[in-house]
């Protein structure tokens, strides 16, 4: 049992509470205090709900990281919202209880299957670089070097325009049925009265102590008292609370035409430095810059999949072209679980090929001209499966192929090396009654985002604009994920949604940074090619090729004979780093398949980060 699920069973007695679909009676604007831990749970307080990584049933869905999350998704469906309104629900509520990996100050993707139009449809909400970045802004001009990576992050110069409440309010404009204040409220209850601390937040909070106790405002937040908040105490964050019922009240023009977005402005502009704190670099954002952003409404990535339908997120996110461009290279081969070897072989391949083409090509197609249309070919791809072999392994860095030029698939050539991108993200799918779907995956980058929380409102903004290459990866061509006034820098989100027969299949995504991609490709391979079911899909141990010289790997994977029979084929394999997630885990899926029956099952983590939360409606006894 994880730690997680030892503390909800032994504080829950396994009870499911539900939220009631009210807004708390405190009063709206009132002064935020700082955040607070009750060694004991007040019994005043909500319980956590009870966790189980699979649930099936009828009249809608959610599935996340977090119990508490995906309880306030189901209550809204509960209260007769649609998916729209349960993802929005379960996103702020997720703001309160997985604070360190998204939240008001983030960015994300969502992906929707509208079942009344039978069309599938995206929103960009990827920050945006402000006005007065250049391309050179992470250059320090004494040395013209690239400042170092730590000092980038932890400053306000790595601070995107936060687009996540411009999703919100542009999901549930164009699709749900709820206003932002109703949806909001499950959260905002969260939020005042507290959620039980689990291993995962404690140890979360633990690995970014150093960086909290820089900025004022965030250890005061999330080390109250100066500590760390042990596990099976309340922690409660009226500060976001506040920020949820301006919100509520005045929309999201709170943020961006507002008294929050001026707060926002101010702590980028001047980071609220602790005593004896060395100071870190300001940030470039204006007033002017949170006027001007919009999430965007735009078509989805789509190939085909042994005779699937997949969609995706298109550019500024590298994710649906770079699963898509995979599986069209996959599709010229046979894939079964009588083989294993051959198919995790082919998996791998495939996988790195991708990422070259996706390293060179993909960015944000307002200031470079993206070849989506053409990585999504499949005479690319089968002229660039003319790659593998069976029994050998390609060398890495793979050099990208030109999908506008005929031929150039298999020239030989060294590319270049994987960008850093931070592993921190959260990912939530949910459906209801009448068929729609939700994908989406939110952000703030890397666990803890920047470490600057905003004073006074309750959460940490992003430190995106590292997801920037700070100097061009591929020399001599033009780089399309430089720094520019604007901008949305790459992401590797890849919230998906799979058809069969026009209908949908399956609902998938995962945080992990780069190594979204490789997970959310892994887990559709397992299900589609090897016969497993999807929790045992999601289960499987882990492995991810980015076109680099060695394979990152579970623990369970580098035990299996698997890993032996790989290497004599030239596969190298190395741990997965625990460097931002307390275990040496990759990824932590959440995802919906729907059966013919018109049953659906939801599907989260059964151990990675302590284990998820899927829930139905109407559970099947």
């Amino acid at each position: 049992m994880g730690v997680r699920r030892a503390v909800v069973a032994a504080v829950s007695a396994a009870t499911v509470f539900s939220l009631p679909f009210v807004l708390p009676s405190s009063a709206a604007g009132s002064a935020a205090p700082a955040a607070s831990t009750d060694a004991t749970p007040a019994p005043s307080g909500p319980r956590p709900p009870a966790e189980q990584p699979v649930a099936e049933g009828s009249g809608g869905a959610v599935s996340s990281v977090n119990p508490y999350a995906s309880q306030a998704g189901i209550d809204v469906l509960e209260h007769g919202g649609n998916a729209v309104d349960a993802a929005v629900a379960t996103a702020a509520a997720l703001g309160v209880v997985e604070p360190y990996s998204a939240g008001v100050g983030g960015g994300g993707y969502m992906v929707y299957y509208d079942a009344a139009a039978h069309r599938v449809r995206t929103i960009d909400g990827r920050e945006t670089a402000p006005a007065r970045m250049r391309s050179d802004s992470f250059i320090d001009p004494s040395t013209k070097k690239p400042i170092p990576f730590d000092e980038a992050v932890n400053s306000g110069l790595s601070v995107g325009v936060p687009g996540t409440p411009a999703t919100w309010q542009k999901a549930l404009h164009d699709w749900g049925t709820v206003p932002l204040a109703r949806a909001l409220k499950p959260a905002t209850r969260i939020a005042d009265e507290g959620f039980i601390v689990d291993h995962q937040f404690r140890a979360q909070t633990e690995m970014n102590e150093d960086r909290f106790r820089k900025f004022r405002s965030t250890s005061d937040l999330f080390l109250p008292g100066g500590e760390l908040p042990a596990v099976g105490s309340r922690f409660r964050n009226p500060g976001l609370a506040r920020t949820y019922r301006e919100l509520a009240r005045d929309g999201v023009g709170a943020l961006y035409h507002g008294d929050l977005g001026r707060d926002v402005v101010r702590t980028v502009q001047k980071p609220p430095m602790a005593d004896g704190a060395d100071p870190v670099r300001p940030g470039l954002m204006e007033e002017a810059d949170l006027a001007r952003y919009g999430a965007l409404g735009q078509a989805p990535t789509r190939t085909t999949y042994r005779g699937l339908d997949v969609y995706g997120m298109a550019p500024s996110s590298s994710g649906g072209t770079t699963v898509g461009e995979a599986l069209n290279i996959l599709e010229n081969y046979h894939l079964s679980s009588s083989d294993r070897v051959q198919a995790l072989h082919h998996y791998l391949e495939a996988a790195r090929i991708a990422f070259a083409d996706r390293n060179r090509w993909v960015g944000d197609p307002a200031y470079s001209d993206v070849p989506t249309k053409e990585l999504l070919s499949k005479d690319f791809a089968k002229d660039r499966s003319c790659l593998i072999r069976p029994d050998a392994t390609l060398t890495s860095p793979v050099a990208p192929a030109d999908p506008r030029k005929p031929g150039s698939a298999c020239a030989k050539g060294t590319g270049s090396k994987e960008a850093y991108e931070g592993p921190s993200t959260t990912h939530l799918v949910a459906s209801d009654r009448w068929g729609n779907v939700v994908s989406y995956t939110l952000t703030i980058e890397q666990t803890g985002g920047s470490a600057i929380t905003v004073p006074g409102r309750g959460f940490l903004l992003n430190n995106e604009l590292t997801d920037f290459n700070f100097t061009p990866v591929t020399p001599g061509a033009p780089d399309p994920n430089l720094p520019g006034p604007g901008k949305r820098p790459r992401s590797s989100m890849s919230p998906t949604i799979v058809l069969k027969d026009g209908k949908p299949f399956i609902a998938v995504g995962s945080p992990g940074g780069a190594t979204i991609i490789t997970t959310v490709l892994q887990t559709l391979v397992n299900r589609i090619d090897l016969g497993m079911t999807l929790p045992q899909a999601v289960a499987a141990p882990r492995i991810s090729q980015r076109n680099t010289t060695k394979t990152e790997a579970e623990p369970a994977f580098l035990d299996s004979p698997e890993r032996t029979a790989l290497e004599r084929l030239g596969q190298h394999f190395v741990l997965a780093p625990s460097t931002f997630t307390p275990s040496p885990e990759i990824g932590a899926v959440a995802a919906l398949e729907f059966r013919p029956d018109g049953r659906t099952q939801a599907v989260a983590e059964p151990e990675r980060r302590d284990g998820g939360s899927a829930m139905v409606l109407h559970p099947t006894r």
